[in-house]
């Protein structure tokens, strides 16, 4: 699969693919006769995954210690865990902060439509 397809397939930029390949998050992607990236099924899911990551917030710098652990084999799965763990509890503590804003201005905006309502009914006591 050329870049161009993985840029459409996965809604990334060319650029950002061949950055997250420089800065080793994409392990080493195979190139054709002619140089161009070819990849693969496993790189597609390499891809996949760093994307899911990072929509959830996770640092660049986790992700590559995170590649970095899974290229040094099983003997790093305890690492990989404890790190995949620490990376979920701080996830739910941003999502904890993201539904305490989202009830605040569940609250605001609730406010606003009252205020609306009481202009309305207000205005229409003048006119009768």
């Amino acid at each position: 699969m050329t870049i161009a397809e993985v840029s459409e397939k996965f809604g990334l930029s060319q650029d950002t693919i061949r950055y997250y390949e420089r800065i080793g998050l994409i392990p080493h992607v195979n190139r054709n006769k002619s140089g161009i990236r070819d990849f693969t099924e496993e790189d597609c899911r390499w891809i996949e995954f760093i994307k899911c990551m990072r929509s959830a917030g996770l640092p660049i710098e986790v992700l590559i210690e995170y590649v970095t652990l899974v290229q040094q084999g099983d003997e790093t799965i305890e690492a990989r865990k404890a790190l995949l763990i620490e990376q979920r509890n701080q996830l739910i503590k941003r999502i904890e902060d993201m539904q305490k804003t989202l009830e605040r201005l569940n609250y605001k905006i609730a406010r606003y439509e009252q205020a609306i309502v009481e202009r309305e009914k207000t205005l229409k006591k003048a006119e009768d």
